[in-house]
């Protein structure tokens, strides 16, 4: 079935929506929850945002893509994925339906709607962690969409998970996300000042995943795989 522009670009803001609800709402929970002890509220926190993206993924996957994330989109439309008209109205969809679903997690818990974020997020090692959560991200969709992809799902929540703890930044490897994040000023918040740096870490990790698994993984292995079975 072959869905519409606007069938997509809905997909994708619904999708980003309820994706950072899943990141801000569970880090409310954890962190009202845990008592005061951070470990738990992230376990919360990284166990949610993984299981939204698997289901997530699976959910709208078919309709979009399921991209839910800037830099995913310019790499599919880098590698032709993606028409290049399509490529604004996407990224347009992750950055609104990001800053919707920060707004409903907030009231949710009866919070204000907007406040700036007063985490600070800033230094050399959570840039590399950026760069790195970010590389690993866009390696991990490459090789499993030209591979397996029918394991998508699985490996990105898989990582995302994972990614929580063994980076300094907790793993936001999303633009959309990270801006959405800057207005809650709760367990998954970001500073304003600090969005910037994220956002050219995050810049630097996707490129050079692009560059380097256009190599690694070409796009032509899922075809010759594909008709080998």
């Amino acid at each position: 079935m072959k869905f519409s522009i606007a069938q997509r670009i809905i997909a994708e803001s619904l999708g980003t929506c309820f994706l950072v609800m899943a990141v801000v709402g569970s880090g409310i929970m954890g962190e009202r929850l845990s008592g005061g002890n951070v470990a738990i509220a992230l376990l919360a926190n990284s166990i949610a945002t993984g299981a939204a993206l698997i289901t997530l993924i699976y959910s709208f996957g078919p309709i979009s893509g399921a991209h839910f994330n800037p830099l995913v989109t310019l790499s599919e439309g880098f590698s032709g994925g993606l028409a290049r008209g399509e490529i604004a109205p996407y990224m347009l969809a992750q950055f609104a339906g990001g800053a919707a679903g920060t707004l409903i997690a907030d009231l949710m818990f009866a919070m204000p709607a907007v406040t700036l974020s007063r985490h600070m997020r800033s230094g050399t090692p959570q840039f590399l962690s950026e760069v790195v959560a970010t590389f690993g991200l866009l390696g991990v969709i490459a090789a499993c969409s030209r591979l397996r992809a029918n394991a998508v799902p699985l490996a990105v929540g898989g990582y995302i998970a994972s990614a929580y703890w063994f980076t300094s930044s907790t793993s936001f490897a999303n633009p959309a996300v990270t801006v959405a994040r800057c207005i809650t000023d709760t367990f998954a918040g970001i500073r304003p000042r600090d969005v910037a740096p994220f956002m050219l870490a995050q810049l630097v990790g996707a490129i050079a995943a692009i560059l380097l698994f256009r190599w690694l993984v070409p796009a032509q292995i899922n075809a010759e795989s594909g008709a080998s079975r």
